[in-house]
């Protein structure tokens, strides 16, 4: 449909500037990590520190004295603790949703897997960022290289034997974040920390996986 009208077609032009802008943002949260756990029990918070020491309670001003959530704000809140634990927009988690509901095996399952091979996850597990968030920028600003080519996109899904390492320019800015960190790699990848390397050796287990994600509850709701 051709639009001819002048103030119609700014008016079109600027609903999907608008568009664009709210999806961008909700790719990228901003406020506090704090909020984030306290609100949906994401526990991806700076270096890593024990939320024994936050508050258990909602945030805002009646957190604490909130009442008992209906089973749709119940299945809305573990679904967005996943979303923002892996740092994906909605657009992105309901396009993982809907390819993992096409892929062979048990949805919720594929879905939690497919999550867990984005590269910057990959480097998060392997203990070469503090955070994914932080994981993410050494994706984008070039840094990482797959089977020896470079790949700055954060989600790209690592497959079994892929071989992520650091390029040699920025092997002294990783090496930096990742003297601090004391983390056991993963069952599922071979990490050689002194080489900068990681072998993606297979798709890890549900039982490897986050035991506190239940990945049904987002099944339900995208049911409904």
């Amino acid at each position: 449909m051709s639009v001819n009208n002048p103030r119609q077609k700014l008016f079109l032009t600027s609903k999907v500037k608008l568009r664009k802008t709210k999806e961008s943002k909700l790719a990228k949260y901003t406020g506090p990590s704090n909020k984030l756990f306290r609100n949906f029990g994401v526990t991806d918070l700076s270096n890593r520190k024990l939320v024994s020491s936050l508050r258990q309670t909602a945030s805002g001003q009646h957190g604490a004295a909130r009442k008992k959530l209906s089973d749709y704000a119940i299945h809305l809140n573990e679904k967005q603790k996943i979303r923002l634990t892996y740092l994906v927009s909605e657009k992105q988690f309901a396009k993982y949703y809907n390819k993992a509901a096409r892929t062979k095996g048990v949805t919720g399952t594929v879905l939690l897997q497919f999550l867990e091979r984005r590269l910057d996850n990959t480097l998060f597990r392997a203990g070469f960022a503090t955070t994914r968030k932080q994981a993410r920028q050494i994706v984008n600003h070039g840094h990482v290289l797959v089977n020896g080519k470079k790949v700055d996109i954060p989600s790209y899904l690592v497959k079994a034997g892929d071989e992520i390492t650091i390029k040699s320019r920025s092997a002294d800015f990783v090496k930096s974040v990742m003297e601090p960190l004391d983390v056991a790699a993963p069952q599922w990848m071979t990490v050689d920390a002194n080489a900068q390397k990681i072998v993606f050796d297979r798709i890890p287990e549900r039982e490897e996986l986050d035991p506190e994600f239940k990945e049904q509850l987002v099944i339900e709701y995208y049911s409904k």
